[in-house]
């Protein structure tokens, strides 16, 4: 599971390299894992359940617990990060629905009364964390819609987006 091995980049390897970044800091865990869940919930499995939803009423209470979610990251958003100036595994488990979040979700999986980039707050996290040294490297937009918009429930004709620009030119602005 894509947690657990985030959760092991901690400690798991240091008798390889050594390293005194904590993604997940004793000091920070409970609150790191009640975020974990509402996000996972709320954002990271709240777009899947809006996309596959089987129901209007299904989809209507994923999408509204999506946007709740980004709504209330937008507000938490004070610091750099979501537990202030630490970057936490938190935050990259956030990254990663937000990264693929205009280009895949909002459209195809119908997540559109606001993209990111209606969001300020989130919008500037996403573009600082990208600039961390090596995360933009990780980003290939090309394999994301190629992924997504390759299922053909969803998209029985296969076309693919060339967009989104902003994201785009984020990217090419981190070197991508």
């Amino acid at each position: 599971e894509s947690a657990d091995i985030l959760r092991m980049f901690d400690t798991a390897f240091e008798h390889l390299v050594a390293s005194d970044l904590r993604l997940y800091p004793a000091g920070l865990a409970t609150e790191i894992d009640a975020l974990n869940l509402r996000i996972y919930d709320g954002l990271n499995n709240g777009v899947y359940k809006a996309g596959f939803a089987s129901s209007q009423e299904a989809y209507d209470e994923a999408v509204a617990g999506v946007f709740a979610m980004l709504d209330e990251l937008e507000s938490r958003l004070t610091g750099a990060f979501l537990f202030g100036d630490r970057l936490t595994e938190t935050d990259i488990r956030t990254f990663v629905t937000l990264i693929r979040f205009d280009a895949a979700y909002h459209g195809l999986f119908k997540t559109n009364l606001r993209q990111i980039a209606d969001y300020p707050r989130l919008s500037a996290y996403l573009e600082r964390i990208l600039r961390l040294p090596g995360v933009a490297r990780t980003v290939n937009m090309d394999h994301i819609t190629r992924g997504y918009y390759s299922i053909i429930a969803l998209n029985p004709k296969g076309i693919r987006p060339v967009g989104p620009a902003h994201v785009l030119r984020l990217l090419e602005s981190c070197g991508v």
